[in-house]
């Protein structure tokens, strides 16, 4: 693409979508080798920019992929659209006003980092709606990662009652 007069900024851009809509969460450096390999040819000019956008194309290729972030960006752009805007439960609501506060916003809500393991585990999603699972890790890469994560808060939800 270089020696056919391609923009090499061009180059550079798809390689940053292919991070983050390709390889995503699999591999989080994707981004940042890709990201950093653009401010480099930006920095150098060519032909020695063109070195960094060719490094991030091979890590990128190299790297771990997962579409689960692209994916789950999807359903939730789709699920706003379905429903509309609907409101946060009243748990996570501040109370500003002595009228909220009546209203029981704010009431039983439970701080992170007060709590075992900085975890409350409290549904934040709009009570028409329940809590809802829209992003699905792959077994790959760093997503393994946080899918473990997912499953430990899981785990500690239903221990603690929490739906």
């Amino acid at each position: 693409m270089f020696d056919a007069g391609e923009d090499p900024l061009f180059i550079a851009r798809r390689v940053v979508r292919m991070a983050v809509e390709d390889i995503g969460l699999a591999d989080p450096q994707a981004l940042v080798i890709a990201n950093a390999a653009k401010d480099a040819y930006d920095f150098l000019g060519s032909p020695e920019g063109e070195l960094a956008i060719a490094q991030a194309v091979v890590y990128c290729a190299t790297a771990p992929k997962s579409n689960a972030n692209y994916s789950a960006y999807k359903a939730a752009m789709r699920l706003a659209r379905e429903r509309g805007s609907l409101m946060p439960p009243k748990v996570i609501l501040n109370a500003p006003t002595k009228l909220m506060k009546s209203e029981g916003y704010g009431s039983g809500y439970a701080y992170d980092h007060d709590e075992p393991d900085a975890f409350s585990g409290q549904n934040y999603w709009p009570e028409e709606l329940g809590r809802q699972k829209l992003y699905k890790p792959v077994e790959r890469g760093f997503e393994r990662e946080i899918g473990k994560r997912l499953e430990y808060w899981a785990k500690l939800r239903k221990e603690r009652g929490e739906s």
